[in-house]
């Protein structure tokens, strides 16, 4: 049965994406999991994988095109299988619900390919998402991993990059010689804007690994770091040393998202000094057993979590969302953490954090930063979260007003800790002390229960054993 392929929504945010690459031409058979095309988000460039087998028999989209989520993008069906009231259903769909008939660019066909061609295609090497970048960025030909793959149906998956890499190392290092002396590198769409805008060639931007795509923030660095070509540098010192970037892509999306989370829930913001001296003697006799357990250090943000999903079950309004006329209380305290990249900002969730043990919790965080940082983290890295810990603390700041995240109740901004004289029965001591800032949705709760969210969180990180209790 033929089936309408959409427009993916990666991650609870995402209101549209970027066609980069098609990786499947109409025409070409295709199996459910294989990856069908490349697309950018506001957060991330990301391959997705089809969701039926068949034939690919009408692409509804061209490459670079900017489309809403949910809307159609691609059929797959049988070879012979009628899918004009497809088209038309797809059609109207793209319209905004009209009865308009399918036309221009959601029925036309993208180019075809020969037989020959077409037949090669459809022997095409079955690869991961993963293994696929991994070749990409160390400049292996997909062609030569056929016959390679040792994952289920003989997918390639990583492990095969690497045996090849070690295997054929004269081979690797050729590919990986002509991908570096191409003459323009990849880019996504809005590096090539800004670069344009700018006035950047980016033949002269060298982003690491060969293959590798350029990011806006490689164009942005590259101007800030010099020296920059001729033509940019008169740009930029004719506009008097201002420049002009636009806003798009991860910027647009988080533009939008604060607008909407600040012009539609009234925020109060609390903030709360907190002890954190018997914290970091926790954390030091815990990191020994929890390195030698799961092999990372433990972080003041791992006991944070572990303290946030605990109190979240005793403070339930916290872990709350507003659905229309009702406050829904939610039962799964899924803590996302916002991790600051080049171009924005981006929030991983640690999923059930009540529920983890604190290695657990530090091991999976490292993981979800990591694949952030990197762009190889998925959808579910981000999706599901119910409350958010931003942390400042590792630029000195001390107290915030953190916006909350659109649909949930509050976010925990941290400042840093610092040592200070404090009054201790009757003495004043040194102690390591740090700043809780909690904005909440007046909304959904009042000042009382946000202080009592925030009295139990001090005293859960100044008294650090009874998060595991």
């Amino acid at each position: 049965m033929a089936h309408v392929f959409n427009m993916p929504q990666l991650g609870s945010t995402m209101e549209e994406g970027t066609i980069l690459k098609w990786h499947k031409q109409v025409g070409d058979s295709i199996k459910q999991g294989e990856t069908l095309l490349e697309i950018e988000t506001d957060k991330a460039t990301m391959e997705v994988e089809s969701t039926a087998t068949g034939i690919v028999r009408k692409l509804l989209a061209g490459q670079d095109s900017l489309i809403a989520i949910r809307t159609p993008i691609a059929i797959i069906g049988d070879a012979d299988e009628p899918i004009e009231h497809l088209l038309n259903g797809a059609a109207s769909a793209s319209n905004g619900g009209s009865s308009a008939p399918a036309s221009d660019l959601l029925t036309r066909d993208l180019p075809q390919q020969s037989p020959e061609a077409r037949a090669s295609r459809s022997e095409q090497i079955l690869i991961s998402p993963r293994a696929r970048r991994y070749a990409d960025e160390n400049g292996v030909p997909i062609a030569a991993l056929a016959g390679t793959g040792t994952g289920p149906e003989g997918r390639v998956v990583e492990r095969d990059v690497v045996a090849y890499l070690q295997s054929a190392p004269a081979a690797a290092e050729s590919a990986r010689q002509a991908i570096a002396d191409s003459a323009v590198p990849r880019s996504t769409p809005l590096a090539a804007r800004i670069a344009d805008e700018l006035g950047i060639d980016l033949t002269t931007l060298s982003v690491g690994l060969p293959g590798s795509r350029v990011r806006s923030a490689d164009v942005l660095r590259h101007v800030e770091s010099g020296p920059a070509p001729e033509p940019a540098r008169q740009s930029l010192a004719l506009a008097s040393a201002d420049t002009t970037i636009a806003l798009g892509g991860m910027r647009k999306r988080i533009a939008d998202n604060v607008v909407k989370s600040a012009f539609t829930a009234p925020h109060v913001t609390l903030t709360l000094e907190v002890d954190m001296t018997a914290c970091g003697d926790f954390r030091k006799r815990a990191m020994p057993e929890i390195e030698k357990s799961h092999a990372v250090r433990l972080s003041f943000t791992d006991i944070l979590v572990k303290a946030v999903g605990r109190a979240l079950g005793e403070h339930r309004l916290l872990n709350a969302t507003l659905a229309g006329d009702e406050i829904r209380l939610l039962a799964e305290k899924n803590i996302g953490v916002a991790v600051a990249l080049e171009e924005g900002l981006i929030v991983p969730v640690i999923k059930a954090a009540d529920q983890k043990p604190l290695g657990a919790i530090s091991a999976e965080l490292k993981s979800l930063v990591e694949r952030a940082r990197t762009g190889r983290f998925t959808p579910d890295d981000l999706a599901g979260g119910t409350f958010t810990i931003t942390n400042l603390g590792a630029f000195g700041i001390d107290v915030f007003d953190p916006i909350i995240v659109a649909g949930q109740a509050a976010i925990l901004g941290v400042g840093r800790i610092a040592e200070k004289p404090v009054v201790v029965t009757g003495q004043v001591v040194v102690r390591s002390m740090m700043n809780l800032c909690l904005s909440f949705d007046h909304r959904i709760l009042d000042g009382a229960p946000a202080a009592r969210f925030l009295q139990r969180m001090k005293e859960l990180l100044e008294n650090p054993m009874l998060i595991l209790l």
